[in-house]
């Protein structure tokens, strides 16, 4: 079996910090290596809605690569703010995040809980998905280039009821 990753690191790269002493152990001098631990003490947690205990009261939890997820949900850290409207161009918009998993950051993420910016990304999705689905078929690109200018028959189909995600089924 190849060896772990730890000590592929510690062959090829050395530790950043090393600490070391020198000890005296029954007259003879010996160097010890202490392990490097770092603690973070942080209000990590924004504007959460989760109740937080006191600072005094937090223990320290070890967050690694796979646990990380499970820890921020249970943190659930939230940013409440607000932002120039720039889709109307009048006024602010109120912004308010709850972030469970480091998926939460990515733009389209963000984006899908901010309602009018998720608007957006599902007309986006959908103009995406129909320009997928048209690719080749000239003659539905003619219908659809037709009825694009036909603003009386636009306004006709946009007037209808959307279909049910049932009946299509």
């Amino acid at each position: 079996m190849a060896g772990s990753s730890q000590k592929f690191i510690a062959r090829n790269r050395a530790p950043r910090v090393q600490i070391e002493y020198d000890v005296e152990l029954y007259g003879a001098e010996k160097k010890v290596q202490l392990p490097f631990v770092m603690g973070v003490m942080s209000d990590l947690a924004g504007k959460s809605e989760v109740e937080q205990p006191a600072v005094a009261d937090r223990k320290f939890l070890e967050i690694d690569v796979d646990n990380f997820d499970d820890r921020m949900k249970s943190i659930a850290p939230r940013a409440a703010f607000t932002v120039p409207n720039t889709l109307t161009g009048e006024g602010n918009m109120a912004v308010d995040i709850t972030f469970n998993s480091m998926d939460d950051f990515s733009p389209a993420a963000i984006a899908a809980k901010v309602e009018p910016l998720a608007e957006l990304l599902d007309a986006r999705t959908q103009l995406s998905n129909l320009m997928t689905y048209m690719d080749g078929k000239s003659g539905a690109e003619d219908l659809i280039s037709k009825i694009m200018q036909d603003p009386a028959l636009l306004k006709t189909l946009a007037a209808q009821p959307k279909p049910d995600a049932k009946e299509e089924e």
